[in-house]
């Protein structure tokens, strides 16, 4: 059957890199039995107007997958595939152990570990910025230094700081990378840093938790603090915990999943009868 001739599709709602319902990020998860056209998906998108939204085709443990924000097809989105992979080994195949999930050339691979599941992902490694005024111009406080790799890095002080930042998301939106995150370390006993991730060229002002931030946080506040497993806090309006290890050119990122709702999508819509 194809997406075209489907009456429904089905749609489950997760909370990621949560501890509780209502907590972390939420991602839609649509489970498609073939691609149909680019305008559906950004159409679902929208209408379901989450940060990110996932679709994946496939079957037998290996699956495509493709994001969504509201406004653009996206590339890298940590929390909505560790909200694809919680309906792949949580509803359509509870058997596995693990899934991969195929986006071009990257295989990304997500297992079970314990209550949380563990994601690999390739590393982001940052360096100094050679633009960093605007970026503190558009936060509103001058950070201490500014870091680049495939988002910026704002780097500050203390905790306190990244709590208060009310930045100015037009001007975010206007430079040349699509994403900023900024971080301090943690002042409560059990987390090693925290962030926030504004990314409001792609459609999202601020991510309540975003796992590509952490592609490039945990190997930085990794070799800051000469440790290979770390814990990171999105102070987020909603939260969210993300547990870091850094293996090198890897990132492998843990965390907790909840399930929040489950139904169908009907494409062609269905009109009450006269």
């Amino acid at each position: 059957m194809t997406t075209s001739q489907a009456t429904s599709i089905p749609l489950y709602l997760v909370d990621a890199f949560a501890e509780r319902p209502f907590a972390g990020n939420p991602a839609a998860v649509c489970v498609l039995p073939a691609w149909p056209t680019e305008s559906l998906l950004l159409a679902i998108a929208a209408e379901l107007n989450l940060s990110e939204t996932a679709f994946v085709v496939g079957s037998k443990g290996t699956y495509e997958i493709r994001w969504f924000t509201p406004t653009r097809e996206v590339d890298l989105i940590g929390h909505a595939t560790l909200a694809a992979a919680h309906v792949v080994l949580g509803e359509v195949e509870p058997g596995l152990q693990e899934v991969r999930f195929r986006s071009g050339a990257e295989t990304i691979t997500v297992k079970r570990e314990g209550e949380t599941l563990a994601m690999d992902f390739p590393a982001l490694h940052s360096i100094p910025a050679q633009h960093p005024v605007p970026v503190a111009q558009a936060l509103g406080l001058t950070p201490a230094k500014v870091l680049a790799a495939k988002h910026y890095m704002a780097l500050y002080e203390t905790a306190d700081q990244i709590r208060a930042l009310k930045p100015d998301m037009a001007a975010l939106a206007a430079l040349d990378l699509p994403a900023v995150m900024v971080t301090a370390p943690a002042d409560e006993a059990g987390i090693d840093f925290v962030s926030r991730f504004f990314a409001p060229a792609n459609g999202v002002p601020e991510d309540a938790v975003s796992g590509v931030a952490h592609l490039a946080l945990v190997p930085y506040w990794s070799a800051r603090l000469g440790k290979k497993r770390l814990v990171g806090r999105q102070l987020s309006q909603r939260g969210g915990i993300v547990i870091g290890l850094d293996r090198g050119a890897r990132v492998t990122l843990m965390g907790r999943t909840v399930l929040l709702f489950s139904g169908a999508i009907h494409p062609e819509g269905s009109r009450l009868a006269g």
